[in-house]
């Protein structure tokens, strides 16, 4: 397994933050690869799931995505299935007027479909992406 972490402190309020995040059609604002999100679904005490589509180094992925904790104002965990299994959890630290957030993904690489020679840059890619997120978070919750 591959795995993405990445952190941030925006000036927000950690209620106005989780909100906006565990609202899932709103992660395409904020993810450059995820392309679509679809099927939503809230689930009584852990989020949502729903259908999405991910591009991965150009190529169209599918999947499926259902919550399994949702701990209001502290931490959003998640599973994907399909092309890409991944584990999702997000972290939410209020430190006065500001927020610490962080962003962690384990998932597999899927070989079959991009190939052995692929996995570093993929691994690249995504932990570049985590980046990406993160600052567009901070740029949308305090704009």
């Amino acid at each position: 397994m591959a795995k993405v972490e990445t952190s941030i402190t925006i000036t927000a309020p950690v209620e106005k933050i989780f909100s906006y995040i565990q609202e899932m059609a709103n992660l395409p604002e904020i993810w450059p690869s995820l392309v679509e999100i679809t099927d939503m679904q809230y689930l009584p005490d852990s989020g949502s799931s729903n259908r999405f589509v991910y591009k991965m180094a150009g190529i169209r992925q599918e999947g499926t995505s259902h919550g399994i904790e949702n701990i209001p104002n502290q931490r959003i965990v998640s599973e994907t299935k399909g092309a890409v299994v991944s584990k999702q959890t997000w972290l939410f630290k209020p430190e006065g007027e500001k927020t610490e957030v962080t962003f962690e993904v384990d998932y597999t690489v899927p070989i079959p479909v991009l190939g052995k020679l692929a996995e570093a840059v993929i691994v690249k890619m995504n932990q570049h992406e985590g980046q990406a997120i993160m600052a567009n978070l901070k740029a949308r919750m305090e704009a």
